[in-house]
């Protein structure tokens, strides 16, 4: 490959390197150099270019990648279509991830020209998450390479798909235990449980006594469930404590107790015939990620868990620090494919103290009815309203409007939280959503569509984003192919440092006016709005008035 600055008249053919805007002109970088192209540097008076040729035998990027994607994808793994040198790697169902480490660093090792990032082993993910992505750095990979490559290349990258549906939980009681603490637990698992597919078949609560756990045990075993899950009134302290005698009283065994992850340091595995039996840390009573989750889901996925895989998890098994992990998304009702609109209107809007925002009239009408009416005169659908704070008032606020509305909960913890819950109420075959702010009035529907209409998958074209002089605003329009990692969001932020971790495939919208920054936080700013438009309005009544006293003086 030959690169360099190319006179421009000795440019057609190449591949452009740098992105270039000027009148009339916008080349992006790795947009291959055509004639019209080139007529168009030459009127702009460019007489030279950075751009890169292909020489015989270079295998282009996006060919390089798609390459390579398809020769290391293993099973449960299928690949994306390549563009800008990238080739992405998504799991075909929801499982654990099994990498072949090796091998990944044997790929990585043959050139700098070709990269393979990848999930860590045994991270759970779900069906359609990205998994790995192959990159090809410079514009093309020489022959020779690709052809190391061929012969290192095998599958290295795959998902064992989570098999254990069927799950009974028993809770030990002593005296004093509560019945808050087994509903908490009971929730908690349950959702542990869902976002694996998996469900509780069989719950029972029994004496902390070994003579009561080993019935229990069988009664879970004789009713169908594929796995036990045993919650103790009291932390195990031994082998020879309650539940681990319980399980070989049911005519079972201990394979392992305690483990080098913390929290969750007093697990206990083991197994009645063919049922695997966890007896949970107390840790395992919090959603938060711990040492339980490691061994539940290597067991929900059917893989064996020996005391050496245990003993091995030393190495990163300090989870203090380390935030949570995103669980699989529960999958959403079935629904018709297209782009829909997600507006978020779950806030508190502590800046304007003597009102709630968002149900505060302009002119009469509510902030949020205003917002939800511009995504309903656009042609995108559904609309789904994500609601938090003084949901009921929204409700009102939105009386018959054909929307869907999805409590969030949990809005308190954050912006992503109502991000996360309306792209969960989505179609599950939805190709992309908009996703726009309650508190915006100035978005109409042709800005939403516009927006809507700038996503294109096969271009490589995954985020739209309106811009205005080199600033980005809101809304925001995303593919589908990134609601895995707008699922993993967390905490009061929104998805920013997605669209620059995706710089590449930002497509970017030109706007004018300030409708796609203007938003109302305090109530200035509401009744500045107000007085605008009402001027505005004036005005335009005035209008036949004003022609008409003009042609009097005429």
């Amino acid at each position: 490959m030959r690169f360099g600055r190319f006179p421009v008249d000795e440019a057609e053919g190449a591949v452009n390197v740098h992105a270039l805007r000027l009148p009339g002109i916008e080349l992006k970088k790795g947009a291959p150099i055509d004639r019209p192209t080139l007529e168009k540097l030459r009127a702009a008076g460019v007489e030279s270019i950075v751009a890169a040729r292909l020489e015989p035998g270079d295998v282009g990027e996006d060919q390089a990648a798609a390459r390579i994607a398809a020769a290391i994808a293993g099973d449960h793994v299928r690949v994306d279509r390549a563009f800008t040198g990238r080739a992405n790697l998504r799991a075909g169902a929801a499982g654990l991830m099994r990498i072949d480490r090796r091998a990944v660093d044997a790929l990585n090792r043959i050139d700098e020209a070709a990269t393979l990032a990848t999930l860590p082993e045994f991270h759970p993910v779900e069906a359609g998450a990205m998994v790995a992505t192959v990159k090809i750095i410079p514009f093309a990979v020489p022959a020779g390479v690709m052809e190391r490559i061929r012969l290192a290349s095998g599958p290295m990258v795959q998902v064992a798909p989570f098999r254990l549906t069927r799950a009974a939980v028993i809770c030990t009681m002593l005296p004093g235990s509560t019945e808050k603490v087994v509903a908490g637990t009971l929730r908690t698992t349950a959702a542990r449980l869902a976002a694996a597919g998996a469900r509780i078949v069989s719950e029972e609560r029994v004496r902390h006594e070994e003579g009561a756990l080993a019935p229990a045990l069988r009664r879970a075993l004789a009713c169908g469930a594929e796995i036990a899950i045993v919650f103790g009134a009291s932390a195990i302290a031994d082998r020879l404590d309650v539940i681990p005698a319980g399980i070989e009283a049911a005519g079972g065994r201990i394979d392992h107790f305690g483990m080098p992850v913390d929290p969750g340091n007093l697990l206990l595995v083991g197994r009645i015939g063919d049922m695997p039996v966890l007896g949970a840390p107390g840790c395992a009573r919090s959603p938060k990620e711990n040492g339980f989750d490691w061994v539940l889901h290597r067991l929900l996925a059917g893989l064996d868990v020996t005391s050496h895989d245990i003993m091995s998890m030393g190495v990163g098994g300090l989870l203090m620090e380390i935030p949570s992990r995103p669980q699989p998304r529960e999958k959403a009702p079935d629904g018709s494919e297209g782009i829909g609109v997600v507006v978020l209107a779950a806030g508190r809007g502590t800046r304007m103290p003597h009102a709630y925002k968002l149900t505060a009239t302009v002119n009469g009408e509510p902030l949020v009815r205003r917002a939800v009416r511009a995504a309903l005169a656009s042609k995108q659908r559904p609309v789904v309203v994500v609601t938090g704070h003084e949901a009921e008032e929204v409700r009102r606020a939105l009386a018959g409007l054909d929307v869907k509305f999805v409590h969030n909960p949990d809005f308190a913890d954050g912006l992503s939280t109502s991000l996360k819950a309306g792209i969960a109420a989505l179609p599950p075959k939805a190709s992309g959503a908009v996703v726009t702010l309650a508190d915006m009035p100035k978005v109409d529907a042709g800005l939403i569509d516009r927006l809507a209409e700038a996503l294109d998958d096969e271009a490589g074209r995954l985020v739209a984003v309106p811009v205005a002089e080199g600033r980005r605003g809101n809304p925001v329009a995303w593919s589908a192919r990134l609601f895995p990692e707008l699922a993993a969001l967390s905490g009061d932020v929104g998805a920013r440092h997605l669209i620059a971790a995706h710089a590449e495939a930002v497509a970017e919208v030109p706007v004018e006016g300030d409708a796609a920054f203007a938003d109302i936080d305090t109530r200035e700013e509401l009744e500045a709005l107000e007085i605008h438009e009402l001027a505005e309005t004036a005005s335009v009544d005035a209008g036949p008035a004003l022609d008409a006293m003009k042609a009097e003086d005429a």
